[in-house]
């Protein structure tokens, strides 16, 4: 599904990740963890085209999308639920999901808004209101839901529990263990380094912009000094 090899990305003259590779095949859960600042949504937000990518090769589907514009990259079926939520919050429930669907067809955007009120019926019910004034906790179900309207292949999903109730926590992660069943591949970027273990099959470890662990889960778990030594975990 995704094959990244040797992306260096940033700001300006600031490298935030370099040299970083890495695949995803369909139907995986890839978690990339790290510290503050070890390059995490810099990579999401790279994959994406909205971070400049300074060397490397992005390839969906052995396609290569270096070179692509953010509406381009959802065309080829990667959407990103982005950390901090980046809702329009002077526009309704329903109007943000019609944004998140600008790229799709009017048939397309009415079955995917009726899928997405399928995974979080609390946005059904509040589909007229403000998204200005939904609790924390629905302003991320409106996030994760915008970015499905475009039925992505590859799901990008930046620090989905951060300042969330745990149940909030687990709504969300339950609809991203029923997406991955269906064939969804999944990125996800996450503080919360158990919550991220226990639904992941692979880890990448990132240490100040650079790779410092790459394996499975059961590998990473196994060997408690690569948590320790990157993540300061016991």
């Amino acid at each position: 599904m995704l094959e990244v090899s040797g992306l260096s990305a940033g700001y300006g003259d600031l490298i935030a990740v370099r040299d970083f590779s890495f695949s995803v095949n369909q139907g995986e859960i890839l978690a990339i963890l790290g510290a503050n600042g070890a390059g995490k949504s810099s990579t999401l937000m790279a994959l994406m085209g909205l971070v400049q990518q300074k060397s490397g090769s992005i390839k969906i589907e052995s396609t290569d999308i270096s070179q692509l514009s953010p509406e381009e990259r959802i065309g080829h079926g990667i959407s990103i639920v982005p950390e901090g939520r980046r809702i329009f919050t002077d526009l309704s429930v329903f109007e943000n999901l019609i944004v998140g669907g600008h790229t799709v067809s009017k048939s397309q955007l009415a079955q995917g808004v009726e899928k997405v009120f399928g995974y979080f019926e609390r946005l059904k019910e509040r589909s007229d209101q403000l998204a200005g004034s939904l609790s924390g906790g629905e302003q991320q179900m409106l996030a994760m839901a915008r970015a499905l309207i475009s039925e992505p292949k590859l799901l990008l999903v930046d620090e989905l529990s951060l300042g969330l109730m745990p149940k909030i926590v687990d709504e969300c992660y339950a609809v991203l263990k029923q997406l991955n069943k269906k064939g969804t591949a999944i990125i996800l970027v996450e503080q919360n380094t158990e919550r991220a273990l226990a639904v992941a099959d692979y880890v990448c470890i990132l240490e100040a912009g650079n790779l410092g662990f790459t394996g499975s889960v059961a590998d990473a778990q196994k060997n408690s000094n690569i948590l320790h030594s990157f993540l300061g975990e016991s």
